[in-house]
């Protein structure tokens, strides 16, 4: 009694001292008629949609690990061979690539994710909705009826559990779990875009059975694979219920998984309020990890739906981020491109933001993923290319194993080049050397040794790919294979020799430094036209609007082509960007738009950047935040028009504004270095940045006015700001080194300590 008092008591300081609204919550007054405008909850794990269908309240149910693994059928035959690709494009006889190797991803239906079900309840006498709240840093829906019945609703931030409460209940309460269609006539297939019908799947319809206050559903998939989805709830007084849902699954080679029903039975043992007090704790934690304060309001309330999506889909013991994370389609369909893991950009741009949004141990699930399933990376790379090392599949399922697809990008040999950079942003955001010993240089030193393997050298002793290509320039025709290296190749091969370099030396091991730092010396130079614009390769300059940036990888996210580098890599950079920006963007998705505002951040264009997250934002996103890829108001943004619901656009954009805030991929820490003139007053509070370093700041009517840095590791620390030497104040354990900078702006140098807290104040503000 006394603990239920408690949970209690606690329930109720939490409503009343943090469930306060904010201006970056979702709010309407009406639900939502589709699954893609639905209020999204989640925990990594599980995922709720809540929207209305016809007269009845639905909660889409979803799981991140509901996967259909079957081998894609037709892909894994003698031709399976990088070897014979090669042979192929050398004969210019490319249909049967085709056929053999990028068709089955369009005509099978599986492997793919599949949706897990949904809970219903008639609302049909409760009267009009009156408001619909997502209360974003509680993770709580909050919806009122006319009739004064209220329903708060969360996905458990700690427990594979969604909790729901209804209050005022006027009359009787008979919720229903509906089955996903398996069954029924075909009339969708070979669409990988809008999604088969689920029907092509040949399940056999799942059982849903009812005893008292508990419905379970239970779904055999392909292979043994089943799930099981159950609610069960309680009355609590004459107009109150309480209750609880889950979805287990379970694979035939996998430990015996505890089933939703015994997780919910267990759950109901408690309160509602019990677990919104956890529940609420883990966001408050969250949420204190970092903030912003910027004076456009689109772009801040953007920038926060983005953290709170992301809390919501990445989370360590879950799956990672794919295209829809836990927000499967619910519309009787296979989600948009099977719901992979897409890794030619959309796993990439997912974990942008993770850096220096300071939410590291939530990157840490995509990394965790990627070693989980390195043997399996290690086996397509002996049997797909015939080499030693690690290259990773370009489209893979939950367990890595490759679907084919566009084979420019679905078995590309330098994905797991692009990959191996977020092993390395995860060691120089955190400094952690037991991360760089254990798992970042190992990724990486394999990754090169791959590289090193399937390289050769041309007549002037370069070293190149035989075959290269730039997703997903071209599509996937004979014209998308090049015989010298794209600038995309490149870039992510010249990354990795130089990161492997890098870590080889902060470990000590000097030879292997040495041999990586040789081999990246035998690359040529990136193709630039007369005009001083990166180019497709060298035979193909950028002449096409399109999605893919891949030309120009080596400014962003690779930063091998740096502004601070001067005058002739700001001339790439600039006139790069501008020919982007003129050849125009008829042929961009959502992300593309996120893309471009990251690149211009580092151009140093705050205008440029911030007009390109605000068409992301006003044209590419539901009324729920969510990306949908084209442009929704068919205002010209893009000739896509259409609306399938990925997440790699939304967790860009956040990245691009944090470039906006904060730098600090050129050795120094660049406060606030690419805003628009006009934003007088901003702030952020703990941006994380490269060497472990907290930073705060604030500008107060165009002026830095202060600067504090927490040093978690210790070591130099470098920051540039606008305040000139003279107004400058500094509190430090060490002297610090001020200067005035070539391009007019004041370097701060200070020796730090671990735990230092140092503070930069500008003295006339």
């Amino acid at each position: 009694m006394k603990k239920t008092i408690l949970g209690f008591a606690l329930f109720l300081w939490f409503n009343a001292g943090y469930s306060q609204s904010s201006v970056h919550d979702l709010q309407f007054d009406t639900l939502a008629k589709r699954w893609d405008e639905a209020i999204p909850l989640g925990n990594g794990m599980l995922g709720s949609l809540v929207w209305q269908k016809d007269d009845k309240l639905r909660f889409s149910l979803d799981r991140a690990d509901l996967w259909d693994l079957r081998p894609m059928k037709g892909l894994h035959r003698k031709e399976f061979s990088y070897q014979w690709v090669i042979g192929q494009v050398m004969k210019k006889d490319y249909s049967p690539v085709q056929q053999y190797l990028d068709e089955p991803y369009d005509k099978e239906p599986a492997p793919s994710r599949i949706p897990g079900g949904a809970l219903e309840f008639d609302v049909k006498d409760w009267g009009k909705v009156q408001s619909v709240h997502l209360f974003i840093k509680q993770a709580l829906c909050e919806v009122k009826w006319t009739n004064g019945t209220i329903l708060k609703t969360f996905v458990n931030a700690t427990a594979p559990l969604g909790w729901f409460r209804f209050e005022n209940l006027k009359a009787g309460f008979k919720p229903q779990l509906i089955m996903p269609k398996f069954q029924g006539a075909v009339k969708i297939s070979g669409d990988p875009v809008g999604g088969d019908d689920l029907s092509r799947l040949g399940y056999t319809q799942g059982t849903i059975k009812q005893t008292g206050n508990s419905i379970t559903y239970d779904q055999q998939g392909w292979g043994g694979f089943k799930y099981e989805i159950n609610v069960c709830w309680r009355r609590i007084d004459k107009g109150t219920v309480e209750g609880v849902w889950s979805i287990s699954s379970q694979y035939p080679d996998k430990k015996t998984a505890v089933t939703a029903s015994a997780v919910t039975q267990t759950a109901l043992k408690k309160h509602y309020s019990d677990a919104y007090v956890s529940h609420t704790l883990w966001w408050r934690n969250f949420w204190s990890k970092s903030a912003i304060q910027v004076p456009d309001t689109l772009l801040e309330k953007q920038w926060y739906m983005e953290q709170y999506k992301f809390g919501s889909a990445s989370r360590r013991g879950a799956p990672p981020i794919s295209l829809q994370a836990v927000w499967t389609a619910d519309n009787g369909r296979i989600p948009p491109w099977k719901g992979d893991y897409h890794h030619d950009l959309n796993t990439q741009l997912s974990y942008w933001p993770c850096y220096s949004a300071n939410h590291l141990d939530e990157g840490l699930a995509y990394l965790d993923h990627l070693d989980a399933n390195k043997a399996n990376y290690k086996r397509y790379t002996k049997t797909y290319f015939g080499k030693d090392g690690l290259a990773v599949p370009g489209v893979t399922t939950l367990d890595g194993t490759e679907m084919g697809g566009w084979i420019q990008y679905s078995l590309s040999p330098t994905v797991s080049s692009w990959l191996a950079q977020h092993y390395y942003l995860q060691w120089r955001y955190s400094m952690d050397k037991k991360f760089l010993k254990n798992r970042a240089y190992p990724w990486i030193k394999d990754v090169a040794v791959f590289l090193e393997n399937i390289t050769i050298k041309d007549k002037n002793g370069f070293r190149k790919l035989p075959i290269s290509s730039s997703p997903e320039i071209n599509d996937n025709d004979l014209s998308a294979w090049f015989l010298q290296d794209t600038n995309y190749d490149q870039a992510l091969m010249k990354s990795t020799f130089k990161m492997a370099a890098e870590l080889a030396g902060e470990l000590g091991l000097n030879n292997e430094a040495a041999h990586w730092k040789k081999i990246l010396l035998e690359f040529g130079d990136f193709a630039v036209s007369p005009n001083n614009e990166l180019m497709f390769s060298p035979t193909m300059a950028y002449n096409q609007s399109h999605r893919h940036f891949s030309h120009m990888m080596a400014i962003h996210p690779l930063g091998l082509i740096k502004w601070e580098d001067g005058g002739k890599s700001q001339r790439i950079i600039k006139n790069s960007i501008h020919l982007l920006d003129s050849i125009g963007p008829d042929y961009w998705c959502g992300y593309s738009y996120a893309w471009l505002a990251n690149m211009k951040a580092r151009a140093k264009d705050g205008d440029g950047a911030a007009k390109a997250l605000t068409i992301f934002a006003k044209a590419f996103c539901s009324i729920n935040s969510f990306h949908l890829n084209g442009d929704q108001t068919k205002s010209g943004y893009s000739k896509y028009q259409y609306r399938p619901f990925t997440l790699e656009g939304n967790f860009a954009f956040a990245a691009g504004l944090q470039e906006m805030l904060i730098q600090s991929y050129a050795d120094f820490i660049a406060i606030m270095p690419a805003i628009p003139a006009t934003w007088n007053n901003v702030s952020f509070e703990n941006l994380r940045t490269e060497g472990a370093f907290l930073v705060s700041a604030t500008r107060k009517n165009g002026f830095t006015s202060f600067i504090k840095i927490k040093s978690e590791m210790g070591g130099k620390c470098i920051v540039q700001t606008d305040i000139p030497p003279g107004q400058i104040k500094v509190t430090s354990r060490s002297l610090p080194k001020i200067t005035r900078g070539n391009d007019g702006k004041t370097y701060i140098e200070v020796e730090s300590t671990p735990g230092e807290v140092i503070y930069i104040l500008n003295k006339q503000k």
